[in-house]
């Protein structure tokens, strides 16, 4: 049967559904554009899905470099990707990766603005005729059912991290290490080279009831206790020698071409991965048969990953390019869209082929920062975007931007950027240029529960500014009118915003836990109001680890398999007519940070009541914000 063509049209095309690409699709179908995504893989998640399965981090650290103090420096991403956070903690207590490609599937088919092409792969684009800065159609294919697609867009965001679609698209690049002289940064080298960060594969064991043999295949590497005496031996932070999970720093092939050699990295992982395995089995060379020097003799191996965790490839010049002193000095973007955190994190590119180095060099990262939209956006085609590893950014600064947390919120402000110059019909190249514009998707975002470092959600169409607002008892500094301060966390604190950026405070209504619960806040307007929509946004500690995690130890530090115990799980909504007060909306078991909830736009009232009766474990009610429209 011959392959069959199918034409397609959409707002927005993104190419490409690991972290960057679910939120940045998810973002721009929220925001009122129709989008068609198409992923290359069964699944979607990338790194994160069960393919590979390394764990989601981000602006707050881990190990020496953690960065979180509860209702002080709140910095775990919020908007799209702690939705998803949230519900795999409630919904995975198993922690299972098929469970999370689960879940990010349904948050994909839950959007009726959006078109879900799974297995189907960009493999060319089509230019306007005589402009060959504008992209008019993507070309997909998809083998497994021998169909081919051309995808016509206003706007193309590639988040294939590799990025096939930009490539295609003739978009200036760059690969390799810069020198230190092309963008004055410290941490660069003397000279550019073509290096990049290398891959790794993962493994899972079990533990048994009884020994379990591993007999290693023959072309498996031999590692002795020298060679892994900087990985395997080292304890950085929570990541402990284990058996359950490893290893991220299993790493090679950054000197050879992440994308061409592909397959040639596959093949030398796993013998560099089985190799480890073996030396933890059966023990370095020369370790007697009856011997068992890292009690391992009753785990067994239980996954083996054959996709390799890809770490860097190519990256796109945008209106900007990010560098280190952008981000150690936490420099402010008017077109912030997104914010990072983790360290600049350097790993040497042979990977396990120097032992003599560590795997990693972390440089902290003393604040967040911020990520432009200028970053994320062609410098050369004028409808053309990018999030997630292939940002604009020098390899130095790169080095933090790629975790997978921020490649998330950075999808989430492109998603919301891309769809706003769709529908308005204005291309993206031009965003930045109209003020209007960008405080458009400012604001968007962060009604959405994004954080933007040093903005504040002005909310010109929310009638909950014009209200005066009580409750039925509050705590010093986190007073019922704190719903009202625009800012739905705290990040005044070490290592959080810095002090010409914050705004000190609790940033939300706790009620006094010596009034007990139920507990209520309260909005009274002069005149009837009519109200058609109310949302809420909880507290969830944003202030701690959350994410699916296969290593024990980094789970432990988690509150993991239930909801978080700051959030609210049950609460009334009510309107006051009269003298009366009608049920609005009854939530019981909410485990969300963000709800949103449409009322009879018919509907008049002097007041609306927000009554907690419980929590998912503290003895008080929490709101960060509440909105009315």
């Amino acid at each position: 049967m011959p392959v069959e063509t199918h034409e397609l049209s959409c707002d927005v095309l993104v190419a490409g559904g690991g972290p960057a690409g679910v939120p940045c699709a998810i973002a721009a179908a929220r925001s009122g554009a129709s989008v068609v995504l198409c992923q290359d893989r069964s699944v979607l998640g990338g790194n994160a899905s069960s393919e590979v399965r390394m764990h989601i981090v981000g602006a707050n650290g881990t190990g020496s470099f953690d960065r979180g103090e509860a209702l002080r420096t709140e910095a775990r991403e919020g908007g799209i990707i702690e939705e998803i956070r949230l519900e795999a903690a409630v919904r995975n207590p198993q922690r299972s990766p098929s469970m999370f490609d689960l879940i990010l599937y349904e948050k994909c088919r839950a959007e009726p603005n959006l078109t879900l092409l799974l297995n189907t792969t960009v493999t060319g684009v089509e230019t306007e005729p005589g402009n060959d800065r504008r992209v008019t159609h993507a070309l997909a294919q998809r083998q497994s059912t021998e169909d081919q697609f051309r995808i016509e867009a206003q706007v193309f965001v590639d988040c294939t991290g590799d990025g096939r679609l930009g490539v295609e698209a003739g978009a200036p690049l760059m690969r390799g290490r810069e020198s230190c002289e092309a963008f004055g940064e410290s941490l660069a080298g003397d000279s550019a080279d073509a290096f990049q960060l290398g891959s790794t594969i993962l493994v899972m064991a079990r533990k048994h009831p009884q020994p379990m043999p591993f007999a290693a295949p023959a072309w498996v590497r031999t590692f002795t206790t020298d060679d892994l005496r900087l990985r395997l031996y080292a304890t950085p932070g929570e990541e402990e020698p284990t058996h359950e999970y490893g290893y991220w720093w299993a790493e090679w092939g950054g000197t050879l071409d992440t994308i061409k050699a592909n397959e040639t990295i596959r093949d030398e992982l796993l013998a560099i991965s089985l190799g480890v395995w073996n030396h933890i089995k059966n023990g370095p060379p020369g370790t007697p048969a009856d011997a068992d020097p890292f009690e391992a003799a009753c785990w067994a191996l239980d996954w083996i990953g054959f996709l390799p965790g890809k770490r860097e490839s190519r990256r796109f010049i945008g209106q900007h390019i990010l560098t280190q002193d952008d981000v150690e000095k936490s420099r402010t973007f008017r077109d912030a869209i997104a914010y990072g955190g983790w360290s600049l994190d350097l790993h040497p590119p042979e990977g396990v082929d120097v032992p003599d180095q560590p795997p990693c060099q972390q440089h902290d990262v003393p604040h967040l920062y911020d990520i432009p939209l200028r970053c994320c956006v062609s410098r050369d085609i004028e409808n053309l975007m990018f999030a997630g590893r292939n940002i604009s950014a020098t390899h130095v600064a790169f080095s933090s931007t790629r975790v997978m947390a921020t490649c998330a919120v950075v999808g989430q402000g492109v998603g919301t950027a891309a769809a706003m110059a769709a529908t308005r019909g204005i291309k993206p190249c031009e965003l930045v240029t109209q003020d209007d514009i960008m405080e458009a998707i400012t604001q968007r975002l962060l009604d959405d529960d994004a954080f933007l470092i040093g903005r504040i959600d002005r909310r010109c169409r929310d009638l909950a500014t014009a209200a005066r607002v009580t409750a039925s008892s509050a705590q010093p500094g986190a007073e019922a009118d704190q719903i009202l301060s625009g800012q739905t966390r705290s990040v005044h604190g070490q290592r959080g915003v810095p002090a010409g950026r914050s705004y000190p405070g609790l940033h939300r209504w706790m009620s006094d836990p010596a009034a007990g619960l139920p507990a209520w806040i309260k909005l009274d307007w002069e005149c009837p109001t009519r109200v058609q929509e109310i949302q809420l946004i909880f507290d969830t500690g944003l202030h701690r680890h959350l994410t699916l995690s296969h290593h024990d130890g980094y789970t432990s530090q988690m509150v993991w398999g239930r909801p978080q115990p700051e959030t609210v799980r049950d609460y009334l909504i009510e309107g006051l007519k009269g003298q009366d007060w009608v049920p609005l909306v009854a939530v019981a078991a909410n485990y969300q940070r963000r709800r949103r909830h449409e009322i009879d736009a018919d509907q008049c009232f002097r007041a609306i009541r927000i009554t907690v009766t419980q929590t998912n474990g503290l003895d008080h009610a929490r709101i960060c914000g509440i909105s009315v429209r």
